[in-house]
């Protein structure tokens, strides 16, 4: 009989997660949701270094309760938790045997890594031909910087966007979150998604997936590149607004701050309207973007005098009834009080195996026929290492000299 969740669009399939912080274990919670097994292998705690907790220091970051960060019980639901000392020949035996079931392998080490534990993709694959490698890192396996540290902050100035986050002249800032990490996480998981269904059609070869922070970043910065090319242009910081596109920016309000996109034709001619200003709904040069762009200037002063004298939601509901693109900043308190949010199940509340519910983002994206699900919460560190050897056919005996031996915990 099939289980309850059989009809998951990636059931059956077994993840061997052996990354920690962010890239690879978002990567490995994308899949989870929609059904995939996640084993995710996690140091145990170092003797050596007494007062040290084991595992993946995601569980030790930002705000903590009782003794586990919040973070951690969006990050690792769905997973199994198996401590395993890498360093150790037994350890690393233990991960090839887990490995040679598996259907995927993420990990997000430094490249050299893997090869130095004897598990280069050669290696793997002899043991396991279908095997998906999915390899996130700083630089990607090859190149001159390939050997580099790197972090999803990194990536973020490589790949050109810390330069544009930025009031002009002034310091490039942070995105608020490691959204480089996610977007390498993201293109990890169609990169798996993509191999998956490639080994099913053809043939069942696997291969391997080379995801490097600073070339997702680069992947999504638009145009940056082809207006260099063709133009010489250096696209530089332009604070809210969005270079060559009119008008769009974020406007001070009473109580706040909205961001109003009116940089379609027929949007912009309605929004002008709505704020008063028919001499520019009307002027024949700012019927396209290419006349806004050139008076974006005095066209951001016309909204930016208009908004200051109202508050956020009195500009909402104007411009809402003028059908103009319009939206106030979101806190997180805004964002657990919307009914929006409440009505599309993008808070959902998560028994924690610490006995407290948290409130949680929800799945993306929505599947009509095989929605994503939280069938388990985050483990604690070791939670599954028993149930998951004795699966791969270790004794109770074996599994007990490998706990005395510091190889599991």
């Amino acid at each position: 009989m099939d289980s309850p969740f059989s009809s998951s669009a990636l059931h059956g399939v077994r993840v061997i997660e052996m990354g920690q912080l962010i890239a690879g274990p978002f990567c490995g919670k994308t899949l989870g949701e929609f059904g995939a097994e996640i084993i995710k292998i996690e140091a145990p705690a170092d003797p050596e270094r007494p007062g040290v907790p084991g595992g993946d220091p995601l569980r030790n970051w930002r705000l903590i309760k009782e003794g586990t960060s919040v973070w951690w019980q969006v990050q690792s639901r769905n997973k199994r938790s198996v401590a395993l000392d890498l360093r150790q020949a037994e350890g690393q035996d233990i991960a090839r045997r887990l490995i040679a079931e598996a259907d995927v392998l993420i990990e997000n080490f430094r490249p050299g890594t893997l090869e130095g534990w004897g598990m280069s993709p050669d290696e793997l694959h002899a043991l396991n031909p279908g095997l998906v490698i999915l390899r996130i890192s700083g630089y990607g396996q090859t190149g001159p910087y390939r050997d580099l540290p790197g972090f999803g902050v990194i990536g973020e100035a490589m790949g050109g966007l810390r330069h544009l986050t930025a009031e002009p002249g002034r310091v490039p800032v942070r995105v608020g979150v490691s959204i480089g990490d996610t977007l390498a996480a993201l293109h990890g998981a169609i990169g798996v998604l993509t191999a998956l269904y490639h080994r099913k059609v053809n043939g069942g070869q696997g291969q391997v997936i080379d995801v490097a922070l600073h070339e997702a970043v680069f992947n999504v910065m638009e145009s940056l590149i082809p207006e260099y090319s063709a133009f010489g242009a250096v696209r530089e910081a332009a604070g809210s607004a969005l270079p060559g596109i009119a008008p769009s920016n974020a406007y001070p309000c009473t109580d706040g701050w909205v961001l109003v996109a009116g940089n379609g034709d027929s949007i912009f001619k309605r929004l002008m309207t709505a704020i008063g200003r028919q001499d520019l709904a009307d002027a024949p040069d700012l019927g396209s973007n290419a006349g806004r762009v050139a008076r974006v200037a005095e066209i951001d002063a016309a909204i930016g005098t208009w908004t200051a004298a109202r508050s956020v939601q009195q500009v909402m509901e104007t411009l809402g009834g003028a059908r103009v693109p319009a939206g106030k900043v979101y806190t997180a308190r805004d964002i657990a009080e919307d009914p929006h949010y409440q009505a599309r199940d993008m808070l959902l509340t998560q028994q924690t195996r610490d006995g407290y519910s948290v409130q949680v983002p929800g799945i993306v994206p929505k599947l009509s026929g095989t929605p994503g699900s939280i069938r388990t919460s985050a483990p604690h560190l070791g939670d599954d290492t028993d149930a998951v050897l004795a699966e791969a056919g270790l004794t109770a005996e074996q599994i007990g000299l490998l706990r005395s031996k510091g190889v599991i915990q």
